[in-house]
């Protein structure tokens, strides 16, 4: 018997290519563009060389935005990864699939940007806030209550009730929230590169571009790639986006491209803000940049911005995630419950406040810094995992009615597989217990499609033996 305000019905189609591009950017410009790049020029001395890592991570990712775009319009379902590998390798590694996007790829993510806003707010405003106490209310060996948790989970609870309302207003928040994002960043190159007080020299290394070809540009491409990470995110809600045939190939795309050039302008005015010697090893970036160029009112201003826009990563997340395991519970490999739509804007309400509850207990517990440290790159296997199905889906002809086909095959994808295999090495030779603890998920998945594909069958086996 459904619960009250819920049905077994379907998702609405009411995303258009604008909303879907937006979603793609608000999902791709996190923190790391702002807290990256001063480990990457200290790890190569050349900040041409710096540019270039980051031209060839947004290749990397247009590769990949190119694959899922063929994907996406070959099945316009909601689900993403976990409805091309189940198409490409079955049911048991599309659960695998979708059962590493709930813990790693979404909920641990949503977890970590909510940290960083409530630390960056209480650091950003600490005039205001310099009387309220920030120790821990409650602290134990396996949960910390205190006001940036609080506030971290707060943001959750409320981006998400936005999105279990309905997905018109979610995307209307969502746009609005990245708009503003995008406003801060590009006012923020003008103003740098117009009137900021910095020097072209700094664009004159003292080393060559022979780090191009040592480890350390290696190490940090695979710091970019995950600043890059979110390039796919339209292709989640495929059920919900109009015309997806063309929108999210569209929307993958354009959505990609947009903030690789922004990824390169930011780039380029941290460059021209600071000498190669005060940018080396700083966090910070993107305020110790705004200092430079401005002095310290602007970069509080600027980093109160950046605080800010963190909400569109947030929202973002919370907003894509919940189609997979919304996917998930309509093949019956999940929670029947998170199969329903709510009845009045057809949201898959259950599957959002599943999200949310594994988010804010990682928020509470910290663990999902060890999560990302652990597991992560399980991220990147079936990332890989998915194009190579591509792949294997053109070998049996079924992108021939694919209304988009993609562009430079088989030299994109064998592109965006090559890196990520590289990745995924170099994960696994750097920290060995990555390999075991992505081994662990991966096997505790595979316990839990056999549990829910079991008691599916007995569902379906019910239903078929009714009068």
């Amino acid at each position: 018997m459904e619960a009250k305000g819920q049905i077994r019905a379907g998702l609405k189609r009411e995303l258009g290519a604008g909303s879907a591009t937006i979603l793609v950017i608000a999902n791709m410009i996190g923190t790391g563009i702002f807290a990256t790049s001063g480990f990457i020029i200290e790890a190569l001395g050349n900040p041409n060389a710096m540019l270039l890592c980051w031209f060839l991570g947004g290749i990397i990712a247009l590769s990949g935005a190119l694959c899922y775009g063929e994907l996406g319009a070959m099945f316009p379902r909601a689900g993403g990864e976990y409805v091309f590998v189940r198409e490409s390798f079955g049911r048991l590694t599309g659960f695998l699939s979708g059962w590493i996007s709930l813990i790693v790829g979404f909920s641990a993510p949503i977890a970590a940007a909510s940290i960083a806003f409530a630390s960056y707010f209480f650091r950003v405003f600490p005039d205001g806030l310099t009387r309220t106490p920030l120790a821990p209310f409650i602290e134990t060996g396996y949960f910390r209550i205190s006001p940036p948790t609080l506030l971290a989970a707060g943001m959750i609870a409320i981006f998400s009730l936005i999105h279990c309302y309905s997905l018109y207003l979610g995307s209307r928040v969502q746009n609005l929230l990245t708009g503003f994002k995008i406003a801060v960043i590009l006012v923020f190159i003008v103003a740098g590169l117009g009137f900021g007080n910095g020097s072209m020299d700094h664009f004159c290394p003292e080393r060559g571009f022979g780090s191009v070809f040592s480890g350390g540009f290696a190490t940090s491409l695979i710091f970019i790639s995950f600043a890059y990470s979110g390039w796919n995110a339209a292709a989640y809600l495929g059920a919900e986006i109009k015309n997806p045939g063309k929108n999210i190939p569209l929307s993958l795309f354009w959505g990609t491209f947009f903030v690789m050039v922004l990824y390169l302008l930011l780039n380029i005015v941290f460059i021209y803000a600071l000498p190669v010697s005060e940018m080396s090893g700083v966090i910070e970036i993107g305020a110790t940049s705004a200092f430079a160029l401005f002095g310290e009112g602007v970069e509080r201003i600027f980093s109160a911005a950046i605080t800010f826009c963190i909400l569109s990563v947030i929202s973002a997340m919370i907003m894509a995630g919940p189609r997979v395991y919304y996917a998930m519970a309509r093949d019956d490999l999940f929670f029947e419950r998170l199969g329903r739509v709510t009845k009045k804007h057809g949201v898959p309400a259950y599957s959002i406040i599943l999200q949310a509850a594994i988010a804010i207990l990682m928020v509470i517990t910290s663990s999902f810094d060890k999560l990302l440290l652990y597991i992560g790159f399980t991220l990147s296997l079936f990332a890989t995992l998915t194009v190579i199905g591509m792949m294997v889906l053109r070998s049996k002809g079924l992108h021939l009615k694919s209304p988009y086909k993609t562009f430079g095959y088989p030299v994109t994808p064998i592109l965006f597989i090559l890196f990520n295999l590289w990745i995924i090495l170099f994960c696994i030779k750097g920290n060995p217990m990555v390999f075991l603890y992505g081994a662990g998920t991966i096997g505790a998945g595979i316990l839990g499609f056999f549990f829910f594909d079991g008691k599916g069958r007995k569902r379906r086996a019910a239903h078929t033996t009714e009068p």
